[in-house]
């Protein structure tokens, strides 16, 4: 018997961050430069590097408010 009680999660506005973060991931065009340099790092690593580092936050964000 399962006496524990369900919740049940609707839809929420807040889930509309993961597409941002989707996105920006994704559109390889928009960052596929080497230009402009970051502390000697070409531009596409370092805009990968802000893009897991901002997804986590993103994340973070959604589950806090979500929640």
């Amino acid at each position: 018997m399962n006496t524990m009680p369900q919740k049940h999660r609707e839809w929420s506005w807040w889930y509309l961050l993961f597409l941002v973060e989707f996105v920006a991931a994704l559109w390889v065009p928009f960052y596929n430069t080497i230009e402009p340099s970051f502390i000697g790092i070409p531009f596409f690593y370092w805009f990968q590097l802000a893009v897991v580092l901002g997804g986590a936050v993103l994340t973070a964000i959604v589950y806090f408010a979500t929640e």
